[in-house]
């Protein structure tokens, strides 16, 4: 228990140090968030499984659409604790909030590679989940009678590490029904092409989750979003709530 309290300290003072060792945006503004979230997992063998992905979210409550994507994923599970993803995502990020992020709706499809490893303290249930993502990022540019089109795409690297704890709170007949989540998850750019800031977003992670039954479980969160633009001219500081269904189900049998 002393290592794993020693790990979060660590962890918490890598954060604090780079939110505070990255050059301060221009402006700074705020949007309350409402994310809708479903994650499926789909046995197919002993070790390979397709996962798939889908999110809709929502700023400033429902007044604004913020962004969606879609994230098909096959998984291979190496060891009991270790499995490795490789995937695929398409965004649409759109215009919202004032000032706006972007000028106008961005497109974004990438590939990505995962590898996510589990352990257990005790009841504790420890996730660290590691992803580089390989980004096509759409470009808005002006035309000559001044609106804005995606003409463009720029190649991005970036990375994302999470770490989650798991912790049950009731349990039935030795499984778990009502467990608290708590985390973080950071996103870095890389690379040549990385923008004028290493960190892209900070999220900030805790909530409750029910388990229906062994396939079934609805997830509420809420998340403190950090934003910061390629540029580094704005910064978004987003409270957020997150509803999450989450779907496990084995076609074996």
């Amino acid at each position: 228990m002393k290592k794993l309290i020693k790990l979060i300290l660590f962890f918490w003072v890598i954060i604090i140090f780079l939110e505070n060792h990255t050059i301060s945006a221009q402006t700074k503004s705020s949007n309350e968030n409402i994310w809708f979230h479903n994650f499926g997992k789909n046995m197919i063998s002993d070790k390979l499984s397709f996962s798939f992905e889908a999110t809709m979210r929502y700023a400033n409550g429902f007044s604004e659409k913020q962004q969606y994507f879609v994230r098909p994923s096959v998984d291979y599970q190496f060891t009991k604790q270790f499995m490795a993803t490789i995937g695929y995502s398409h965004y649409n990020t759109y215009s919202y909030g004032d000032p706006a992020m972007n000028r106008i709706n961005i497109p974004e499809d990438h590939v990505w590679i995962q590898g996510t490893f589990v352990h257990n303290k005790n009841d504790l249930r420890i996730t660290h989940r590691l992803r580089h993502e390989f980004r096509f990022v759409g470009i808005a540019s002006q035309n000559n009678e001044g609106s804005f089109n995606i003409d463009d795409y720029d190649y991005r690297n970036r990375l994302r590490y999470m770490i989650l704890f798991n912790y049950p709170l009731v349990k039935k007949e030795e499984s778990t029904k009502l467990f608290a989540v708590f985390g973080n998850e950071i996103f870095l750019n890389i690379g040549s092409n990385a923008g004028k800031t290493f960190l892209n977003q900070n999220r900030i992670i805790g909530g409750l989750g029910y388990n229906f039954d062994k396939n079934h479980q609805l997830q509420l969160c809420y998340i403190q979003q950090h934003i910061w633009n390629f540029d580094n001219t704005l910064q978004e500081d987003n409270p957020t709530v997150r509803l999450s269904y989450v779907t496990n189900f084995d076609w074996r049998k």
